[in-house]
């Protein structure tokens, strides 16, 4: 953008002087055209650095939401979250789940994920969560129903039963997006480790990979991956071998 906005600096000073020098030369101050036209100079620098100065502040703006968010997730007091069948939420496991996805770096991005969703019949997404935790897989949520993580804490406690489960969940819109899931559960098996784009609106370059929409076990789709022989089917395998070694 900057080389664009001093390219338009520099037209308009010559604008306003050829402007200038089209009058009658008959009279013409030449101290007044130089005065002009370092006025329009000014004028557009102003322009340039007040742009500039924008999309700094949309930068540190958007890095404080950020960083505000996780810190008021961290205020949560676990006194205040709703217990479900083992206890409290262990909301603490979700919130560094949350904080490592936005500042993950290269080859952290997880291989193995069953994408879910709270609208899901609880039992289904309780074993969902269950059989992915044991295959060492990740479930990513979208984001918090009507944006209250209360609510999320609330419905997801009576859901999970094993506190261990909560070191598998995660939330990360922008895995959503990077796979382009529509409908869950959904799952995928990556071929290789792969960099999650940092941004909101920029574009994740993935690596080949597997991809099952529908109502399954998680046993059913890595089977499936295995069984194909796809970009995914190693990631799979080893997610279904520790699937099936798992006491219950």
């Amino acid at each position: 953008m900057r080389p664009f906005l001093w390219g338009l600096a520099g037209l308009l000073a010559i604008a306003g002087v050829s402007a200038l020098l089209a009058q009658t030369v008959d009279g013409i101050d030449v101290q007044a055209i130089k005065q002009r036209s370092a006025d329009l100079q000014a004028e557009a620098q102003a322009f340039v650095d007040q742009v500039k100065d924008r999309g700094d502040a949309f930068r540190e703006e958007a890095t404080t939401v950020r960083d505000g968010g996780l810190e008021n997730m961290q205020r949560v007091s676990k006194a205040d979250l709703p217990k479900g069948p083992a206890g409290p939420v262990d909301f603490d496991e979700i919130v560094r789940g949350a904080s490592s996805n936005a500042t993950a770096g290269k080859g952290e991005a997880p291989q193995l994920i069953a994408f879910a969703s709270l609208s899901m019949p609880p039992e289904a997404l309780k074993q969902l969560i269950r059989d992915t935790a044991r295959a060492g897989g990740v479930v990513v949520f979208r984001g918090f129903p009507n944006n209250s993580m209360k609510e999320f804490a609330g419905r997801l406690g009576k859901i999970v039963d094993r506190q261990d489960d909560f070191a598998n969940i995660g939330i990360d819109p922008r895995l959503f997006r990077a796979f382009n899931v529509q409908a869950v559960p959904t799952y995928v098996a990556v071929s290789s480790d792969f960099d999650l784009c940092a941004g909101f609106s920029c574009q994740t370059n993935l690596p080949p990979f597997d991809r099952m929409i529908g109502n399954v076990t998680v046993e059913y789709a890595l089977s499936s991956f295995v069984d194909g022989n796809g970009p995914g089917a190693r990631v799979a395998a080893v997610g279904l071998a520790n699937l099936r070694k798992t006491p219950q």
